[in-house]
């Protein structure tokens, strides 16, 4: 079984795709800035699945986008 289970990720964050787009822009962010993290220790290697973790812990959590504003990513 993997870990972190799509049912304790999708406690946090309730659509997959809002899902798969925190964590992407979560291990770009660790890969390129060399971020260790927020956790303790990891069980995953991969970035991905560190930003995984980071989720199911809770302290990584969607923003809610305020609207009229044009965020950097969307240009």
């Amino acid at each position: 079984m993997l870990y972190p289970s799509s049912d304790s990720l999708r406690k946090n964050i309730d659509s997959k795709y809002s899902l798969v787009s925190v964590a992407a822009k979560r291990a770009r962010n660790m890969q390129e800035k060399g971020d260790k993290g927020s956790l303790e220790s990891y069980h995953s290697v991969k970035f991905v699945g560190q930003a995984l973790e980071e989720i199911a812990a809770g302290q990584l959590v969607m923003k809610k986008p305020q609207e009229g504003i044009l965020y950097e990513d969307e240009k």
